[in-house]
């Protein structure tokens, strides 16, 4: 693992930084989804076929996979302030092109290089680790996740009423202009970080292979999350078919209210902090796991279509983001710890990983939805966690032995 000079980490970080750093990466991150909710209203005003109007979530999910791999290891090279700046006054101009888009093939180019911009938030993250000192960096760390986490689960329901109550164009539209002033505020205020590493770009993208193949930890706890953030994926890929199915019928702006239950998720990063700070991260990361497990086996109780169900379907929801954005906490506490001059590439490597990962659930969970309904795709949510907690059990057995 290489090893360079960069300027010593701050000896503590303002409450004012932090609450900076959560609020960009929320707006920042929930660019990616604000779309989601609003796929038929854009396919059908752009005539987009209704066999392709999934690109649309798709392109910005490519768009943001390589910013992971091609972007975030920047953070390794340049100074992260200008970097984060010139990604989100890019993801403006992305926001105000989509809005702007009266072709299918721009508006999806659009969403490309909103992902790719919005990786900004994948730089906010290790440079609030690296300002951070050791004693708080777990709990600095479980804070901006949560804004992290709170754009992502907040993203969906206010795109859904911002369209209801303007059109979906305005949604881009605003956050464009939300864009351009948060590019303005961060050029100010950020703090500034200047890595020292002489590599070059070709070697930083190269030496994420050898990161990941000589580093355990990165391997085991991208693993861990792999596994729930798959499960998290299908969750919520899922969830709005079953509500919007015949068992609850749901309007699109019932499945924008069942989204906020999430949100509440984001209260699982800053505890999870805490704990790693305390030592506690395999015991947090076990009780992460089982909590995602058993938000599955809620939704498995009782028939679908009831108001009970629907109340254990709102508990499984807060459990299982609950669970996803604490590992995420305890991985990041454990990643950043690892190499300081390497944040940016381990991060990359990290979350590389279980995006994909969570790709794959989506698409898995919508099939197996189409095939077998709730029940189907229930189960191989529940079979995720199963996994890490297999994988955790074993690692536990080993260590004894």
């Amino acid at each position: 693992m290489d090893r360079v000079k960069e300027q010593p980490p701050a000896t503590d970080i303002s409450a004012a930084t932090i609450l900076l750093l959560a609020a960009a990466c929320g707006l920042i991150v929930a660019n990616i989804y604000y779309a989601q909710p609003l796929v038929g209203p854009i396919a059908g005003a752009l005539g987009l076929a209704p066999a392709a109007a999934g690109l649309i979530v798709t392109l910005a999910q490519i768009g943001y996979g390589a910013g992971l791999i091609f972007i975030v290891p920047l953070a390794d090279r340049f100074e992260n302030r200008r970097l984060v700046v010139v990604c989100v006054a890019a993801s403006a101009l992305a926001l105000a092109l989509a809005a702007a888009a009266n072709s299918a093939p721009a508006f999806l180019a659009a969403m490309g290089a909103i992902g790719l911009a919005s990786v900004a938030v994948q730089v906010l993250v290790p440079l609030a680790a690296h300002l951070a000192p050791d004693a708080i960096r777990g709990r600095v760390v479980g804070l901006v996740s949560s804004g992290l986490m709170i754009g992502i689960m907040a993203a969906r329901p206010a795109a859904s009423f911002l369209a209801a109550a303007a059109s979906w164009r305005a949604v881009f539209a605003a956050s464009a202009v939300l864009m351009a002033a948060l590019a303005l505020v961060l050029s100010r205020t950020l703090p500034a970080r200047r890595p020292d590493a002489k590599m070059s770009y070709l070697a930083l993208i190269g030496s994420m292979a050898r990161l990941a193949a000589e580093t355990p930890v990165l391997r085991l706890r991208a693993f861990y999350q792999a596994c729930l953030f798959s499960a998290f994926s299908l969750f919520w890929t899922t969830t709005p078919l079953l509500l919007l199915g015949p068992d609850y019928g749901f309007t699109q702006r019932g499945v924008a209210i069942f989204a906020l239950a999430g949100v509440s998720g984001a209260l699982g990063a800053p505890i999870a902090g805490r704990l790693a700070d305390q030592g506690l991260t395999g015991p947090a990361t076990l009780a992460a796991i089982l909590l995602v497990g058993v938000g599955f086996v809620m939704t498995m109780i009782l028939p679908q279509g009831s108001t009970a169900a629907l109340a254990l379907l709102v508990a499984a929801a807060v459990a299982i983001d609950f669970g996803v954005q604490a590992n995420l906490v305890l991985g990041f506490r454990a990643v950043f710890a690892l190499a300081p001059e390497a944040r940016g590439r381990l991060n990359a490597v990290y979350l590389a990983s279980f995006f994909f990962a969570g790709a794959v659930g989506s698409a898995v969970g919508a099939w197996a939805y189409a095939r077998g309904g709730w029940s189907l795709a229930s189960a191989v949510g529940l079979a995720l966690p199963l996994a890490a907690l297999a994988r955790f059990a074993f690692r536990a057995i080993a260590r004894r032995s």
